[in-house]
Parts: C-alpha cells; sequence; structure tokens
C-alpha cells in the first residue's frame, strides 16, 4: 500500500470533463451515442464506493472523463460512479520513475506532475484526458505498440475494491488472476482505487519527427517494415480517394529526442468547437475536399522537424470538445485488429467497403501492432494492422455500414476494440474475443455496463451485490 502523503501538485486541473456539469446526468461518452440516463454520482475517497452503490439494483459502473467512444462507459440504469474526484497523487520515486496515484487522475495531470522530472508516459493514446483507471480498465495501445505494448505491461501494482467492500492488492505475483483480469476488464472486475505506473525517462519535450507520403497498402507496409527501430509509427490515410489515390497516406514517425532542452509544464487548451455543426457538414465531399489539402499541404515526400510532444501525439486536444463537428447525433468509431495473414487483403477490403458506402471518415489512422504481449487477458491488440475510422450517425447508412465491416473484420480473423465500439453483436464479441467466459468468472455481480448487457447480458446479466 503507497503512502498517501500528498506531493506538492495541483491535481484539480481544467479538462474537457472539467467543462461537463456534475449533474445531472445523463453522462456521455466522446461519441455521444448511445444516449442513457444512469444516475450518477462523484467519488471523493476510496472508502466511498462500497457505500456509493449500496441498494443498487440494476447495476453500477466506475467511470473516469467519458473518452470512450461508445457504451463500455454507459449504463442504461442504475448508478454511474465517477472517480474524477479521486485524483490525488500518493508517492514517487525520481530514481525509478515508479509513480503512484489515485484512479481518478488524468493522464494531463501526471504529465504535468511528470515532464518537468524528466519522465513521460510510457505508452499514451491519441488523448491525454482518460484517467489512470480508464487507461487501465481499457488497456490503452498508442504509437509504440511494437516496442512498449499496452499500458496494462507498465502497471505494476493496484489497489481493486469489490461491491462487497472486500479489498485485494493486485500485481503480476498478488492476486495475478485478478490484475489480469482487470487490465482490459472494461471496469467490470471492481474499481481500481489506486495504481502504480512506470514512467520512462526523457531530456526533452521534442520529438524527432519525420513524416513520410505513401500511396497505397504496400508503400505503407514497406515504411512499416523501415521503420521497425522507431519508437512511435502512426499513419492517417485518406479513405475517400479511388483510383490512383486509393489508400494514399502520410505515414508519421519519431524518437524522443536526445538532445537536453527544457522540460517545462504544457500550456492549457485555448480553443473550443463553438458549436455542434449540422449533419450534413461532415459528407464524402467535403472530407474529401480536407483530406486532398491534408495530404499536399506536405510539400515533399518526406519532411524532418524537431516537434513538440503535445502536437506528436494529442493534435486533438488542442481543441476542446472538438466531437461537436460530428452533430448533436454524435459519432461512431470503428477499430479492427486484423493478424498480418490478412492484413493486407483485410485492410483492402474495408478501405473499398467505405469509399463505396459514400460516407466519409474525417479521422482515419493506420499502424501496426508489435508482438509484445498484455497481461491482460481481453486486450484488444494483437500482432498486425490496426485501422481507426470516425463517421458521424447517419442511421440510415452508418449502422449498416457498422454491421458490414464487422463482420468483415471476422472473416479476416480480427477482432474490434470495446472502447470504441457501440454497434458489435453478442455473436460478434464472442466470437473477437473467445476468452468472455473466462474472463467473467472475474466480473463483480454488481458492475455492468451499456456494452456488456449489449454483448453477453442475456446470458449473463446482473445478480445483484454480493450474490
Amino acid at each position: 500500500m503507497p503512502s498517501s502523503a500528498e506531493l506538492d501538485f495541483n491535481a484539480p486541473q481544467p479538462t474537457e470533463a472539467g467543462d461537463k456539469p456534475a449533474g445531472p446526468p445523463p453522462f456521455e461518452s466522446w461519441g455521444r451515442y448511445p444516449e442513457y440516463n444512469a444516475e450518477l454520482k462523484q467519488l471523493h475517497w476510496q472508502g466511498d464506493y462500497p457505500r456509493a452503490i449500496d441498494g443498487v439494483h440494476h447495476g453500477a459502473l466506475a467511470v473516469g472523463m467519458g473518452r470512450s467512444y461508445g457504451d463500455v462507459c454507459l449504463l442504461k440504469d442504475g448508478t454511474l460512479v465517477q472517480t474524477t474526484s479521486m485524483n490525488r497523487l500518493l508517492d514517487f520515486d525520481p530514481a525509478t520513475g515508479l509513480l503512484t496515484a489515485e484512479a481518478g487522475i488524468t493522464l494531463a495531470q501526471i504529465l504535468d506532475f511528470a515532464v518537468p522530472r524528466g519522465y513521460f508516459l510510457p505508452v499514451t493514446p491519441g488523448t491525454k484526458y482518460v484517467t489512470l483507471g480508464g487507461a487501465i480498465a481499457n488497456d490503452i495501445h498508442g504509437k509504440n505498440h511494437h516496442h512498449a505494448g499496452t499500458f496494462g505491461r507498465h502497471v505494476t501494482q493496484f489497489e481493486l475494491v469489490r461491491s462487497n467492500g472486500e479489498r485485494m492488492h493486485c500485481s503480476p505475483s498478488s492476486n495475478p488472476d485478478y490484475f489480469g483480469a482487470t487490465i482490459a476488464g472494461m471496469g467490470l472486475t471492481g474499481v481500481i482505487t489506486w495504481a502504480q505506473l512506470r514512467l520512462k525517462p526523457i531530456v526533452s519535450r521534442m520529438i524527432d519527427y519525420q513524416g513520410i507520403q505513401f500511396h497505397g497498402i504496400d508503400e505503407f507496409l514497406d515504411l512499416t517494415r523501415q521503420a521497425e527501430n522507431i519508437e512511435y509509427t502512426v499513419s492517417w490515410v485518406d479513405v475517400t480517394s479511388t483510383g490512383k489515390n486509393f489508400c494514399r497516406g502520410i505515414f508519421m514517425q519519431g524518437d524522443h529526442s536526445q538532445v537536453p532542452a527544457p522540460l517545462k509544464v504544457s500550456g492549457k487548451p485555448k480553443l473550443t468547437f463553438p458549436v455542434e455543426l449540422p449533419g450534413f457538414a461532415l459528407n464524402g465531399a467535403t472530407v474529401g475536399a480536407f483530406n486532398s489539402v491534408f495530404f499536399n499541404k506536405q510539400m515533399k515526400k518526406r519532411v524532418s522537424a524537431l516537434q513538440d510532444y503535445e502536437p506528436f501525439f494529442y493534435p486533438l486536444d488542442a481543441v476542446l470538445k472538438w466531437n461537436r463537428m460530428y452533430g448533436k447525433r454524435g459519432l461512431l468509431q470503428f477499430q479492427y485488429a486484423i493478424p498480418w495473414e490478412h492484413a493486407r487483403e483485410g485492410t483492402i477490403a474495408v478501405l473499398q467497403a467505405v469509399a463505396k458506402s459514400g460516407l466519409a471518415s474525417f479521422l482515419a489512422v493506420l499502424k501496426a501492432f508489435g508482438d509484445v504481449p498484455s497481461p491482460g487477458m481481453m486486450s484488444f491488440p494483437k500482432p498486425g494492422i490496426t485501422l481507426a475510422l470516425d463517421f458521424p450517425i447517419k442511421p440510415e447508412k452508418s449502422f449498416a455500414l457498422f454491421d458490414r465491416l464487422a463482420e468483415m473484420t471476422n472473416e479476416f480473423g480480427g477482432r474490434l476494440y470495446p472502447a470504441k465500439d457501440a454497434r458489435m453483436t453478442a455473436a460478434q464479441f464472442q466470437a473477437f474475443y473467445p476468452q468472455w467466459e473466462k474472463f467473467a468468472r472475474y466480473k463483480d455481480p454488481a458492475l455492468t455496463s451499456g456494452f456488456w448487457e449489449r454483448v453477453v447480458g442475456g446470458q449473463m446479466g446482473v445478480r445483484g451485490v454480493g450474490k
């Protein structure tokens, strides 16, 4: 158990969650779909949890910033227990980079503490506005999966509180079964109260960056092989172009600069997306025009630059509430991982299906997953290619496309990411994650989610607190 002594750290900071009212419900996911109306309660101290769900009859779920895209962070009925007030930094060893904090602290808050002290997150997603507990529960991945694996590999221990009040210390050697089930466990095994994370040393905020234009999946694969020794790689891909421009994109790679430079705290975002765009604003024509400009703004095939880590890792975080650009109906995100033996043909087939659909993805990210295993029983990444696509919700078209893409993913031996999903069926989930029945043995009987009810609930519903 870590020391409860607080460090000199201003935990409360303006964040995107802070822009949301603490109440009343509803609590939204980042995709803003589906809309549910569970009761929302705030956790302020570790001991609050069992009392917060006392008498709950329709299930409970701990949530953080609401940055999951679908219903893995939502509940149709019951109680959502928000942990963002549990954000104290508990302990830090400057010699080893081991940091211990309450689970409601955000990655942004960790960075503001760690970067001036010469440390960085071992793995980070495309936003820093996620909680430590959420990062573990979804076993997030980043641009360095081929080197570092998932976030869960860098978590050394945590405390898990069950709905009956039992407190479990979990690590690879203490309750290792619950350690593995909780990492990527979607928040269903209990509430993480604190966790310890091993940070990585840096000497500069800067990234040695290269951007390389490519045309087609084969050029992307060649660049991926050539960049095996580069720590961070990711690609933006144009999903609207066909013919000779099919699957064109920009391959982005980088390493932490080894030239010492000032390690200051990042500034706060100054821009907020002002309004919700009308549903017709993002269409094939407008997204296609943007993609053409974005691809061609890089005047040379290859450019090199020294870039601050903020725009390299978190370009969208510069604009708060950017999900408003998808309109009031919200957005759907689709992300698959297809193994290497079918990765090329599967990616081509999916991109062709998207191009033919007439729907346009404004944000399309293509990268390779490595073979570094995760300790998480239900972790999403597998060696191969992953593609993430965002679409505005147009019910007459979007849902049918997502259903077809999920089936194609299954046909090519892949799987979808629960943290990004709002559409996969029970049959699809159970094919993607055949270990789900083993995982269900570790599920807390009081906890559930919109996602779990959708993909498993008919076979294993909420059985009540302590049953």
